[in-house]
């Protein structure tokens, strides 16, 4: 039998720390088989973006075929999609190749709060993205975009994943941007709705958070995971790799969650330091 993938579409982060880069890591730390389609280059460090280098459309389309038409792809999870038109080579491949599940993590909004994408883009990825997905995973500034809200808090988390999952998918509504003693995301899918709380961690270390969790999720649904235990155990593991953010030193801004903590404790990296 062919080795399942799951095949991140996104952003190419080349400090490593998110976008493309934290997928890879991520799939590879949970055991599954990871491929990658870019949608845009992005010089970028753990300060900050200075530039973007979008991928056109077309040639996103002809590198999805290419892993289709070769790799058995389980799973397909989206990051940054730039344009309309990369939003819809996504769309026609999962309509044309029957990707069995679909992440959506809809990456439009940066930290500072300023939109990364079109009022087009946004509408497309809204409404002929979202309904092919099998979960969608946004933080409050993006449910609010999406749900065409001026804001969001976290007391309104379950109210917009319930509004997002009459939309066709599950929707995990993630409260990090909150600054409440605990991190509470909100599940809600054809069950009802879950809350996922652990008690914050405190680390300046959380570049890479939110692309972590949802190719986690990913990872968990390419091994044939229920949705719910995918979901958890995607919080264990994101939490996890936040608990470990310090014992990495990488740059001088927000760096990047621990992908490997559990395999460099288990090859005795930090006790050899």
């Amino acid at each position: 039998m062919p080795t399942p993938a799951a095949i991140s579409v996104a952003g190419s982060d080349p400090s490593g720390g998110a976008g493309i880069q934290a997928d890879l890591k991520t799939f590879s730390a949970l055991g599954v088989y990871g491929g990658a389609v870019i949608t845009a280059l992005t010089a970028q460090n753990t300060r900050g973006v200075t530039g973007v280098f979008p991928v056109p459309g077309s040639f996103v389309a002809e590198q999805l075929e290419a892993l289709f038409d070769d790799l058995d792809v389980r799973v397909i999870k989206t990051g940054m999609l730039g344009g309309a038109d990369s939003v819809r080579a996504v769309v026609e491949a999962i309509v044309r190749y029957d990707v069995p599940f679909v992440v959506v993590d809809p990456v439009m909004v940066a930290t500072s709060g300023d939109r990364l994408v079109s009022d087009e883009t946004v509408e497309v990825i809204r409404d002929e993205l979202v309904p092919l997905a099998t979960v969608v995973t946004p933080n409050l500034p993006e449910a609010a975009t999406l749900l065409d809200l001026p804001d969001l808090d976290a007391e309104h988390a379950a109210a917009a994943a319930m509004a997002l999952h009459q939309l066709g998918p599950a929707a995990v509504v993630k409260g990090g941007h909150d600054d409440g003693p605990d991190a509470v995301d909100v599940l809600v899918d054809d069950d009802g709705a879950l809350e996922l709380r652990v008690q914050r961690i405190h680390t300046r270390n959380t570049h890479g958070t939110g692309c972590t969790f949802a190719s986690a999720i990913a990872a968990g649904l390419a091994q044939d995971l229920p949705l719910r235990q995918a979901v958890d155990e995607a919080k264990q593991y994101i939490t996890e790799a936040l608990r470990a953010a310090d014992q990495l030193d990488v740059g001088s801004g927000h760096g990047p969650v621990h992908h490997f903590q559990a395999w460099w404790k288990l090859a005795g990296v930090e006790e050899a330091r």
